[in-house]
C-alpha cells in the first residue's frame, strides 16, 4: 500500500526515510500501518539501542559470579548457598515529567516486572531522582508527584524502597530523571528466561486488560520534548499496584510449579516487544491473535493493541501439556489469562485479527537486525577543563556563613521528607536504613547480606566524561566498600541528550569508556542496564548523567560496617587520596556558580586498596564513610548520631574551606577506638595508604579548629534540625 502523506507519517512514528526504505526492502513490499507501528517502536532508540549498541559492547559483562549478563530482562549474579541476586535499573524520565505521579509509579511497576519475570521475588527498590531547583513551582510539582508515585506504588505492592539519591540542579527543570533500581532473590536453579523453546507451545496473555494508555510510549521516550508536551499525556501509562501484587504471586507460583516454559513482561512497546523478543531469543517465530486479547476499551485496532503499554500484563508460554494448570493458578489469583497464540518455526511475527493476517514481519528484522548507528562525535575528554586555582575561591562569605548555607541546602540536607514516605521495612529485610549511605539488606535463610547503592554526579561528567564517569564508579565502589561488602555486580542507567548531536554523542561515548575501564579495574561485571537519550527540551539538553548501580556481598552480620559514629572519644582518621580540590565541586557551584577545573586521573588503585583494607580489618574499625559530593564536612555530618558530633583539627597547611568542602576521589574517613590507634596506623602503613589523624568523635557538639583555635562551633541538635528541614522548607514555598 502507498501512504498519502508519507513524510508526515514517518515524522509521527519517529522514523527516517532511510529507515522506511529499509523496511520496504526487508518486507519486499510497502508495510501497512500496523507493521509501520511495530517497526517504529522496535526500532526506537528506547527498544533498539541503535545509537548506543556499538559503544555498550565495550563494557565488561562477564565475571566469576555472573549467571546472566545483558540480553535478558535483568542481570543475575551468584551469591552462594544456591541463591542468586537478580537486579537492574531502568529510567522513566519522559513520562515522569508529563505526569509525575503515574510516570514514577509505572516506572516502579515496570522494573518490578523485569525482576519477577526472571523468577525472583523483588525484595528491594532504590531510586536515583534528579529535579530542577525547588524555587521553581514546576519543579516542586514534579518532585512531589514523583515521590508520591514511587511511595504509592511501592508501598501498596509490598516491596521496600531502601535508599537511593535525590538531587536538584536547574539542568533538570524540563527533564527530570527518574531512574529506578530493583533487586530480587531466587534459587539459582529457579531462574527463568524469556526464550521461546517449543514449536507449537501455546502463548497466553495474563494480567490487566489492554487499553489505549501508553501507545507510542517507547517512541515518545526516543524523542526530544518541545512545546507540544501536553499532547503526549495519553502516552503515559496508568498503574495498579494491587493488580501487580497479584501478578507477582501468580507468576512466581506458576514458575515454581513448573507450568511455565518462558515468560516476558509487557513493558516498553507492550505486546509487540514481549512477543518479538521472546521469539527472537529462542530462534523461533510467534503468532498472535489480537482479537483474543482482553480489552478494556471498545473498538481497539490491531495497531493500538500491539503498541499499548498498559501496565501489569505478562506474556507466558505454557509448558506443553500444563496449560490447564497454568490457567487455574491465574484464575485463583483473580487474574485474566487467555490463550492468544502459539510459537512457530516460521521466524516471523505474525499478527491475526478474526482469522485474517494483519501483519507479518521477520522477527530478526525487529531485533538483532535493527539499525545500528556509529554516530559522529566530538572528543569531549578535557575539552571543558581549565586550570583552577583553589585559593581564588575562598572569599565572599565567612566560614560560619558557608557552613550554615551548606546545612540549609536541599542537596546536602537530609532527605527525610523523601524516604519517610517510603515503606522501607516491609518484608523485614532492611538492615541499614535509608539516609545512612549504601543500604544493606539480609537474605533470609542465610548469613549473607547485600549492600546496594546508586551513584551519579553530572558535574564531574560534564567537565570530563571519561574521568568523571571513572570517579562515579570509584565512588560507588567505596560506597559499597565502607559497608564491609565486596562488589559483585553492577547495572547502569545512562541519561543523555540527543545522540544525533556530536557533542552529546561525545559525552556518551567517553562516559561509557570511562565506566568500562573503571569497572574492569575493579573486576565488576555490568550485567545490564538502560540508555535514556533525548533528555532535552527545545534543544537544551541535561548535563550528561550516567548512574551506576552497584551490589556488594557481605558474609556474616558481624562484618557489616556502618557510617554512624559509635563512641565519644573515638579517633577520626582520613584515609586515601587526601588531596581535596574545588574542581567540579559542589562548593564551587553553590557559592560561585561554576562547574570548572580539571579532574586529573582518578586514583582507582587507591580506592581498591581502601576496599581491601576495610574488608580485612573490620574488627579494628568502628565506623566508615566515603568522602564525595560536598567534601569532608558533609561526610562528617552524615556520620553524626543524635548524640555524637565531632571535633576536627584542620592541618595548618590547608585552607579551611578546601579541607572541609573540596572533593577528591579515593578518600574515606573511619573511626577507631583510641586504644587501637597504633595498630590501625601500622595496618594502613602496610597498605601504603596515606592517612591523617584528624580529630575525634565528640558528644553533642560540632567543633572545627585550626592552630588550636575554634573557627566553628555548634550543637548536634541544631545542625540536625537544619539538615532535616532543608527540603521541607523549600517544598512549602508558595508560588
Amino acid at each position: 500500500m502507498a501512504f498519502e502523506n508519507l513524510d508526515k507519517l514517518l515524522e509521527e512514528h519517529n522514523l527516517t526515510k532511510g529507515e522506511y526504505d529499509r523496511i520496504v526492502e526487508i518486507l519486499g513490499r510497502e508495510p501497512n500501518l500496523t507493521e509501520l507501528g511495530v517497526y517504529s517502536v522496535m526500532w526506537s532508540e528506547h527498544c533498539s539501542y541503535k545509537s548506543s549498541r556499538i559503544h555498550l559492547k565495550k563494557l565488561p559483562t562477564e565475571g566469576k559470579r555472573v549467571v546472566q549478563g545483558p540480553g535478558e530482562n535483568a542481570g543475575v549474579v551468584d551469591i552462594g548457598d544456591g541463591y542468586v541476586a537478580v537486579f537492574k535499573i531502568e529510567s522513566h524520565n519522559h513520562p515522569s515529567f508529563i505526569e509525575p505521579y503515574q510516570g514514577a509509579a509505572t516506572g516502579v511497576g515496570g522494573i518490578l516486572r523485569d525482576i519477577f519475570t526472571m523468577g525472583a521475588r523483588p525484595v528491594a527498590v532504590m531510586d536515583s531522582l534528579r529535579f530542577g531547583g525547588l524555587e521553581n513551582p514546576l519543579n516542586r510539582r514534579t518532585f512531589k508527584g514523583v515521590v508520591a508515585g514511587i511511595s504509592g506504588y511501592g508501598n501498596s505492592v509490598g516491596v521496600p524502597t531502601v535508599g537511593g539519591e535525590t538531587c536538584f540542579d536547574d539542568t533538570y527543570t524540563f527533564n527530570p530523571l527518574v531512574n529506578v533500581f530493583c533487586l530480587g532473590i531466587t534459587k539459582r536453579d529457579k531462574v527463568f528466561y524469556a526464550r521461546a523453546k517449543h514449536v507449537g507451545a501455546k502463548v497466553f496473555y495474563a494480567g490487566a486488560k489492554t487499553g489505549r494508555d501508553g501507545i507510542h510510549g517507547a517512541t515518545m521516550a526516543s524523542a526530544e520534548f518541545d512545546d507540544s508536551l501536553e499532547e503526549k499525556r495519553p502516552n503515559v501509562q496508568v498503574g495498579d499496584p494491587f493488580k501487580e501484587k497479584l501478578l507477582i504471586e501468580a507468576c512466581l507460583e506458576a514458575m515454581d510449579k513448573g507450568v511455565v516454559s518462558s515468560i516476558q513482561d509487557m513493558g516498553a512497546a507492550g505486546l509487540t516487544s514481549s512477543s518479538v523478543e521472546m521469539a527472537d531469543r529462542g530462534g523461533k517465530g510467534i503468532e498472535i491473535d489480537v482479537s483474543k486479547v482482553p480489552q478494556r476499551e471498545e473498538g481497539m485496532t490491531p495497531y493500538e493493541i500491539l503498541l499499548s503499554e498498559s501496565q501489569e500484563r505478562m506474556l507466558i508460554v505454557a509448558e506443553p501439556g500444563k496449560e490447564q494448570e497454568l490457567k487455574e493458578i491465574f484464575r485463583k489469583w483473580d487474574l485474566d489469562i487467555v490463550e492468544i497464540g502459539k510459537i512457530t518455526d516460521s521466524g516471523n511475527f505474525t499478527v491475526i485479527e478474526n482469522g485474517k493476517i494483519v501483519a507479518q514481519i521477520p522477527v530478526s528484522s525487529l531485533t538483532s537486525e535493527a539499525p545500528e548507528y556509529d554516530r559522529p562525535y566530538l572528543n569531549m575528554v578535557g575539552s571543558r577543563e581549565k586550570e583552577l586555582k583553589n585559593e581564588n575561591f575562598v572569599g565572599r562569605l565567612n566560614l560560619k556563613e558557608k557552613i550554615d548555607s551548606f546545612l540549609d541546602d536541599p542537596n546536602i540536607g537530609k532527605k527525610n521528607w523523601v524516604f519517610e514516605q517510603y515503606d522501607h521495612m516491609v518484608q523485614t529485610n532492611t538492615v541499614v536504613l535509608p539516609g545512612k549511605g549504601a543500604s544493606v539488606i539480609r537474605i533470609k535463610g542465610t548469613d549473607k547480606f547485600l549492600a546496594l547503592t546508586v551513584d551519579g554526579n553530572p558535574d564531574y561528567v560534564y567537565l570530563n566524561p571519561y574521568e568523571g564517569t571513572k570517579r562515579i564508579v570509584s565512588e560507588a565502589y567505596l560506597n559499597i566498600a565502607v559497608t564491609g561488602a565486596e562488589p559483585i555486580g553492577a547495572t547502569n542507567c545512562l541519561n543523555f541528550g540527543n545522540p544525533e548531536k556530536e557533542e552529546i554523542m561525545g559525552e556518551f561515548k567517553f562516559s561509557v569508556e570511562g565506566m568500562g575501564d573503571a569497572s574492569r579495574f575493579f573486576e565488576i561485571p555490568i550485567t545490564g542496564g538502560n540508555v535514556s537519550f533525548y533528555n532535552e527540551t527545545n534543544g537544551v539538553a541535561i548535563k550528561p548523567t550516567p548512574v551506576y548501580g552497584l551490589v556488594g556481598l557481605i558474609d556474616g552480620k558481624e562484618n557489616i560496617l556502618t557510617l554512624d559514629f559509635k563512641n565519644d572519644g573515638d579517633s577520626i582518621y582520613l584515609i586515601g587520596n587526601i588531596n581535596p580540590d574545588f574542581s567540579a565541586s559542589y562548593y564551587l557551584k553553590k557559592f560561585f556558580g561554576k562547574v570548572e577545573g580539571t579532574l586529573g586521573k582518578t586514583p582507582l588503585e587507591t580506592s581498591k586498596k581502601i576496599g581491601e583494607f576495610l574488608r580485612k580489618n573490620r574488627k579494628l574499625i568502628n565506623s566508615a564513610n566515603d568522602v564525595s559530593q560536598g567534601g569532608l564536612f558533609v561526610s562528617l555530618i552524615d556520620s553524626m548520631t543524635d548524640s555524637l558530633g565531632f571535633s576536627i583539627n584542620i592541618p595548618e597547611s590547608y585552607i579551611p574551606e578546601l579541607f572541609l568542602f573540596g572533593e577528591a576521589p579515593g578518600f574515606i574517613l573511619i573511626t577507631v577506638s583510641k586504644s587501637l590507634e597504633r595498630e590501625i596506623e601500622e595496618v594502613l602503613g602496610n597498605y601504603s595508604l596515606e592517612f591523617i589523624k584528624a580529630g575525634k568523635v565528640k558528644s553533642n557538639e560540632i567543633e572545627i579548629l585550626q592552630n588550636s583555635e575554634i573557627i566553628y562551633n555548634n550543637s548536634v541538635v541544631n545542625v540536625k534540625s537544619v539538615l532535616k528541614e532543608a527540603i521541607t522548607k523549600k517544598i512549602k514555598i508558595e508560588k
